[in-house]
């Protein structure tokens, strides 16, 4: 088993997670105004992107860039994945590959805990991803506890490049925000990556 064989009542079952789903989650947080680069950046991809269609054509026309941004936002002490191999625990179907991944720390060589943030890119539906975003998150939480670098939360987005669902989990309780936010609103989107890194979400 994988991280994309997981539904989301099967994730729930086998890592024993209570699960809050309500709407608002993250609606308090502040928004934070993106750069001028990522706002011209978004007004040519977007558009694109919607037009391609794939999967592919979201994740590297618009939620890259997203990702990159914000690492920049914080200076570069964040580092920022794609595409990488993530396995912690085979025997748990702990394994797979991430489609993006943010850790706290600044190294971009390689991985070091703590792993924050896995976000899985999907073309459409948001709701098929949230087994495998959710399997992806309890590896991140195992991943930073056997490394000695626990953090008190650990998040999950996933998005279609124009719609993005978050979600957070600390300790065994998920939280599973059901109001989905627009690229569109790019501040809110971004204030709320920016609240992740600070853990204030």
């Amino acid at each position: 088993m994988a991280y994309s064989n997981f539904t989301l009542e099967e994730a729930r079952k086998t890592f024993q997670l209570e699960t809050v789903e309500a709407a608002g989650i993250f609606a308090d947080v502040e928004p934070v105004a993106p750069s001028k680069l990522l706002t011209a950046v978004l007004e040519r991809n977007v558009p694109l992107a919607f037009a391609i269609g794939t999967e592919k054509a979201k994740s590297e026309l618009i939620v890259a860039f997203v990702l990159v941004e914000l690492r920049e936002h914080f200076e570069r002490r964040i580092s920022f994945f794609s595409g990488i191999d993530f396995n912690v625990n085979a025997e748990e179907g702990l394994t797979g590959v991430c489609d993006f991944l943010v850790s706290l720390s600044p190294k971009q060589f390689y991985l070091e805990a703590p792993a924050l943030i896995l976000v899985e890119a999907k073309r459409d539906d948001l709701p098929a991803g949230l087994g495998q975003c959710v399997a992806e998150m309890v590896a991140a939480q195992r991943f930073n506890t056997e490394a000695g670098n626990d953090i008190a939360c650990i998040y999950g987005t996933i998005t279609s490049g124009i719609d993005w669902l978050f979600l957070k989990l600390e300790g065994q309780q998920l939280y599973i925000d059901m109001a989905a936010y627009q690229i569109a609103q790019c501040a809110k989107v971004f204030g709320i990556l920016s609240s992740m890194v600070e853990q204030k979400a």
